[in-house]
């Protein structure tokens, strides 16, 4: 049996812009998706702290340093900028496999700069 589950989270990663114009995605600082393993085009499921949105979209790698989340396409009308977001990924492991996993998880400050991580 196989079981989906956590595999990395960016909590609490601030909008800093929101292109309305644009095929659709979520614009990550390549700096924090090292941080915790997310890859470009990976499937993402986004909850907005400020407004309870939820939606699924995919990473598209942004500049390094830069601390850039931009919400792309119709991912711009679910937040604004300066909303806090949780950005998590999944995993699918097996019943052995569980006991040893430990998803990759940094807090962010209001710059979007890691302040705490867990991997």
């Amino acid at each position: 049996m196989y079981f989906k589950v956590l595999k990395s989270k960016l909590h609490q990663i601030r909008v800093t812009q929101a292109e309305k114009e644009y095929e659709g995605s979520l614009t990550l600082d390549a700096d924090l998706m090292d941080a915790v393993g997310i890859f470009n085009y990976e499937k993402l499921l986004v909850s907005n702290l400020e407004n309870g949105e939820r939606f699924e979209t995919y990473a598209i790698v942004g500049e390094r340093g830069s601390g850039v989340c931009c919400l792309n396409g119709a991912a711009a009308y679910k937040g604004k900028v300066g909303h806090r977001l949780i950005v998590m990924t999944w995993c699918t492991l097996s019943q052995e496999e569980i006991s040893s996993h430990k998803p990759r998880v940094v807090r962010l400050d209001s710059n979007n700069r890691i302040v705490a991580s867990a991997v």
